[in-house]
């Protein structure tokens, strides 16, 4: 008897767990490292939770003991020798930015589980969420002056931000490789704890997020991002507009009469 032939297996698998979207890639025995078909899978999969109403946050992780290596480097090997390495990073490179932008534009808040190396392009995508939880054992790594290979998917963009500059020229000119106590000291990530309290502590700020105004937290993603590009003048004014338009929402007002009446707020969902 012939044996039934095993299902497909996807490079990212998506779970619910009520309003929270748990997205992850599932490529352990590549250390979730990503091709092309991944990165794409991976944004078709954050597209769908950023349309999806019902869900309120995301939680991005990695199966196994990596969040993400980066670029698969044996695909970029297969193509070095078949001469097409240059055609290879531009589709690796642009499937990247638009899960990037795509997590940063996403109108609702996405925490990031690292159970162990982001190292790349998944330092990038770790870098992009608005919240980072990392295992004790976690690691976070440029790795681009490794492979001789230029920074991407944001990271020359995110580095500085976070850490100006000379910190950002500290990290990627030394391929320096971050603990998660490093990393939090630095502001990388928000919280570190024991690996067995990893998928567990994740969830709860997920949990909590999602209870959270939605609307509200989406327009303050947007307006930190033009915070990069704008000046104080433009700032405020877009700040003004913002808060204008949260008073005729639901989640301002819902606010207020909770603060009134002395209970938690229970924000609507968007």
């Amino acid at each position: 008897m012939t044996a039934a032939p095993e299902p497909p297996r996807f490079p990212v698998r998506v779970e619910r767990d009520g309003s929270v979207s748990i997205v992850t890639i599932d490529r352990p025995e590549r250390l979730n490292a990503l091709d092309v078909p991944s990165f794409r899978w991976l944004r078709h999969e954050l597209e769908a939770a950023a349309l999806d109403r019902s869900v309120r946050c995301v939680l991005l992780t990695g199966a196994g003991s990596a969040f993400c290596a980066g670029g698969d480097v044996a695909v970029m090997e297969e193509h070095r020798k078949a001469g097409t390495l240059d055609r290879l990073f531009h589709e690796l490179t642009g499937e990247q930015e638009l899960s990037v932008r795509t997590i940063m534009n996403m109108p609702k808040p996405v925490v990031a589980a690292l159970p162990g190396v982001a190292a790349g392009g998944g330092l990038s995508l770790a870098l992009a969420c608005d919240w980072r939880i990392a295992s004790e054992g976690a690691l976070l790594v440029p790795a681009f002056p490794q492979l001789g290979a230029v920074p991407d998917g944001g990271l020359t963009y995110l580095l500085p931000h976070y850490l100006g500059i000379g910190g950002a020229q500290e990290l990627l000119f030394q391929n320096a490789r971050l603990t998660a106590a490093s990393a939090r000291s630095l502001g990388l990530v928000h919280e570190v704890c024991a690996p067995a309290e990893l998928s567990e502590r994740a969830s709860e700020w997920a949990r909590q997020l999602s209870q959270g105004p939605t609307r509200e937290y989406g327009t303050m993603k947007l307006l930190m991002l033009s915070a990069f590009s704008e000046g104080l003048d433009a700032q405020m004014v877009l700040e003004r507009r913002s808060a204008v338009e949260a008073a005729r929402g639901p989640e301002l007002p819902e606010g207020i009469r909770a603060f009134v009446e002395k209970r938690t707020p229970r924000f609507p969902a968007p």
